[in-house]
């Protein structure tokens, strides 16, 4: 991804509120399930992960992107967001 494309998504993502919360109970199957979800909805989404540590925080972003196949855009705190293109949504179009 080109940083003007990561640019575009950035400002986009901006207006977005995080559909997905992560908490004590950390990166579930029942989570990974609503990410996937929302990523063959919104393509865009930001993620909500409540944990003091930055490391925990970062791990649990990079996990997220691996398996669901996505790109972290950016992180601002306890927020990430995440793009995954969805094919099949741009050929309905």
């Amino acid at each position: 991804m080109t940083p003007i494309e990561r640019k575009k998504l950035r400002s986009q993502a901006h207006q977005l509120k995080p559909v997905v919360l992560i908490g004590q109970a950390g990166l579930t199957d029942a989570v990974l399930s609503e990410i996937e979800l929302a990523l063959d909805n919104h393509e865009l989404i930001k993620i909500r992960i409540r944990s003091g540590d930055r490391a925990v925080r970062k791990a649990i972003s990079t996990e997220i992107c691996s398996t669901a196949d996505a790109e972290l855009i950016q992180t601002i705190g306890q927020i990430s967001t995440i793009y995954r293109k969805n094919l099949t949504k741009t050929e309905k179009r």
